[in-house]
């Protein structure tokens, strides 16, 4: 279903915006940055929602009737699932959008461009 659903999305857009991407490359790099970006703020809804769920748990360690009890707020556990989840989230958000922060949009580009021109400079210098 995700093939003939992307193919769809693509002839619709191309249909529209006839002539603005001439390969089905563009598209299909554009479909796999929004993938990625939706896996990420799906990954941050979760987290929260298990932290919201973790500290809220802390708050009513006994019984439902007992009250609140707040001392669950300053103990480690409580917080330390938050951390370390943290720092996978973190690298996660750095593996989505780091491309763009550090490299450039271009930069991928240019590095393939660099490369290539080397490559046939070398070539050309034996000849």
């Amino acid at each position: 279903m995700g093939r003939r659903f992307r193919r769809h999305m693509y002839e619709e857009y191309a249909s529209q915006y006839s002539g603005e991407f001439s390969t089905d490359e563009n598209y299909n790099a554009a479909y796999k940055k929004v993938k990625k970006i939706k896996g990420f703020y799906s990954h941050l809804k979760v987290y929260i929602i298990v932290n919201l769920i973790i500290i809220v748990s802390s708050l009513t360690r006994g019984n439902f009737t007992e009250g609140i009890d707040f001392s669950g707020l300053s103990e480690w556990h409580t917080y330390s699932t938050a951390f370390f989840w943290g720092i996978g989230l973190a690298a996660h958000g750095l593996s989505v959008f780091s491309s763009e922060w550090f490299f450039g949009s271009d930069w991928e580009q240019r590095k393939i461009q660099k490369y290539m021109d080397k490559d046939n400079s070398n070539k050309n210098k034996w000849e």
